[in-house]
């Protein structure tokens, strides 16, 4: 009897971890993106795209973590102990979208990478997520530490999606099928990640993909594919699809879309050949020592900002950071740090609320909402 009794609680132990392990798998093959055959027939014909995958322009550093040091930021991230979680709700600003004309030039941060940049009269939305975690599964993975500050249905109509790469924090399968049908814009991406798009059924006629130093055109707008310094993948494959940064250059106005990148040697060419940068979106958060090549710190942000802009002319935004905890540092220490590197280099920053709208022509008031 007790034999008996063990084997059914075994067995229901097994039902309930495999209903689990199904409800935390839902929806993820088609999350995965799309098999890796027709990504490389894209892929293949670009001279960043070698030996089956893509490489960095500048070479990333062999060193890599040891299991104690794995475990160390495991434990940091599941009990906090650096405080990477806020301490209390993290604030939000009521967004200020403006259903008629774009202005000349604008940020809103809605979290992480994902911004809505008006530049001469166009508005370009950059890596949007909008789902509460940027993983395949529903139930697991990063899960967001704040809500979006807008819905997706509060968002005027834009003229540009543009994707970084296809990591889940920047390409998010829910957010991406829903702006099929909310929007007419089309989705500018690094080569491969179009695979990705059409096995979701984004219609062919809106994915423009790029190659590092491509451009395509809407209307008098040029958005231009950039070098970064990163890698790619969704699942067991890891850079079968290009990353990138962006320039967005309208008629008057140019911004720089950092997208996710390490500090790299391109930042001054790409400052040469498409700058100087009105505004820059600079990633500041998610590094370690551990992978000190593929995430910028807040100093090397301040610096890629010098890069691409005219001795530090123009507005640094941060991005990729305060959504979603990625990294062990705790959690308000990127703009910390990007405070003091800006000083000394007569950087200007705006550090917007989730949802805050910047427009570099007005007055910029310091207020460090992010001090909780």
């Amino acid at each position: 009897m007790m034999g008996r009794a063990l084997r059914l609680a075994a067995g229901t132990a097994s039902l309930v971890a495999g209903g689990w392990l199904l409800r935390a798998l839902h929806g993820a093959p088609a999350a995965l993106g799309a098999d890796p055959s027709s990504i490389q027939a894209v892929s293949e014909g670009s001279s960043n795209y070698r030996d089956g995958v893509f490489v960095n322009l500048d070479p990333l550093s062999m060193y890599t973590l040891n299991r104690e040091e794995l475990r160390l930021i495991a434990w940091e991230l599941i009990a906090n102990r650096g405080g990477s979680r806020p301490s209390k709700s993290i604030p939000l600003a009521a967004p200020q979208i403006y259903k008629g004309d774009a202005s000349p030039l604008a940020v809103s941060w809605f979290g992480h990478s994902t911004a809505l940049v008006e530049i001469d009269g166009y508005r370009v939305l950059t890596d949007p997520v909008w789902s509460d975690r940027c993983s395949p599964s529903d139930l697991v993975g990063p899960q967001r530490l704040h809500p979006p500050p807008v819905q997706l249905e509060g968002l005027p109509a834009v003229d540009a999606v543009v994707i970084s790469h296809d990591h889940y924090d920047h390409l998010d399968i829910d957010t991406v099928i829903a702006l099929v049908h909310s929007q007419r814009a089309p989705f500018f991406v690094p080569l491969g990640v179009g695979a990705h798009l059409r096995s979701w059924g984004v219609p062919e006629h809106r994915i423009v993909e790029l190659d590092w130093q491509q451009s395509a055109q809407v209307d008098e707008l040029t958005i231009i594919c950039m070098p970064a310094r990163h890698f790619s993948g969704r699942f067991m494959s890891r850079n079968n699809t290009l990353w990138a940064s962006w320039a967005f250059v309208g008629p008057t106005h140019r911004a720089y879309f950092g997208g996710d990148t390490g500090y790299t040697k391109s930042f001054a060419q790409i400052g040469a050949d498409h700058g100087p940068f009105d505004v820059t979106l600079m990633p500041i958060g998610a590094y370690n020592p551990g992978w000190p090549d593929i995430h910028m710190n807040p100093e090397e942000a301040v610096r890629a900002h010098l890069d691409v802009t005219d001795s530090g002319s123009g507005l640094l935004v941060p991005i990729h950071w305060g959504t979603f905890r990625l990294a062990p540092h705790p959690w308000a220490e990127p703009v910390e740090r990007l405070l003091k590197a800006a000083e000394p280099n007569h950087v200007q920053l705006a550090v917007p609320l989730p949802g805050q709208r910047i427009d570099p022509s007005e007055p910029l008031r310091f207020n460090p909402w992010w001090r909780l």
